[in-house]
């Protein structure tokens, strides 16, 4: 018997590859307004964004203010004439259009597809995420997407994650796994309501003591396969 019988992953940053997305599709929205995408103005919108998807994590943002309000400061910030609201959907079209991977993403999803039922868990967009996962090789291997636009709450809150686990069936959470990079909303949100959890860390294992704990500790999603397949001790 495996271990898990239910794998949730978090989309950006750990099947995704949200940086090089996130690149790609800004030099290409920028470009539509006129605006020459540097090296300084990519650093300047990722510092803004990040902090605005921070405020959201915390629940002191709303998702539909912070993806106009990036680009509204971005703008002021170099100077520039533009919609805020007009150049969010470009980018988010844009960014729809970018389905790059992680290093053994596929391979590890078609692996575990075998043997267990599969789900992504996001935050992000809507618009962006479904074009970005239907545009991938993950659309043939994950059969499930929950988006917190569309469950109507966001991780960390319980509110996003029990009606996922209505919705797949979950009915002893001990079965399922959540596997994600932020500590916050992936490994923080999945203990509340009770799932083991998977801290992807890929730059090394860490040395600290990560607050939420979480259960399991990677570096690598290959180390996901005889996690999840290899039978617990008894």
């Amino acid at each position: 018997m495996n271990r898990y019988d239910f794998v949730l992953f978090d989309a950006d940053n750990t099947l995704f590859d949200f940086d090089r997305a996130e690149h790609e599709a800004l030099a290409l929205a920028l470009k539509e307004f006129s605006i020459p995408c540097t090296p300084e103005t990519e650093a300047l919108y990722v510092s803004i964004n990040s902090g605005l998807w921070a405020m959201l994590d915390q629940g002191v943002a709303t998702r539909e203010w912070l993806v106009v309000e990036r680009f509204a400061r971005l703008t002021a910030a170099l100077g520039v004439e533009a919609d805020p609201a007009a150049l969010n959907r470009t980018y988010l079209d844009r960014l729809g259009e970018q389905p790059f991977l992680l290093p053994g993403a596929e391979e590890v999803c078609r692996v575990l597809g075998e043997h267990c039922t599969l789900a992504i868990l996001t935050n992000g967009v809507a618009r962006a995420q479904r074009g970005r996962f239907e545009r991938s090789a993950l659309a043939g291997l994950i059969p499930h997407l929950f988006i917190s636009e569309e469950v109507g709450a966001s991780k960390p809150s319980p509110d996003f994650f029990r009606p996922v686990l209505t919705a797949l069936g979950i009915t002893d959470p001990r079965r399922a796994l959540m596997v994600g990079d932020n500590l916050t909303t992936d490994i923080g949100g999945a203990a509340a309501v009770g799932l083991d959890t998977a801290w992807y860390h890929p730059a090394a294992p860490s040395s600290s003591h990560p607050n939420p704990a979480p259960t399991w500790e990677i570096s690598r999603l290959e180390e996901l396969i005889p996690l999840v397949l290899e039978a617990p001790e008894q």
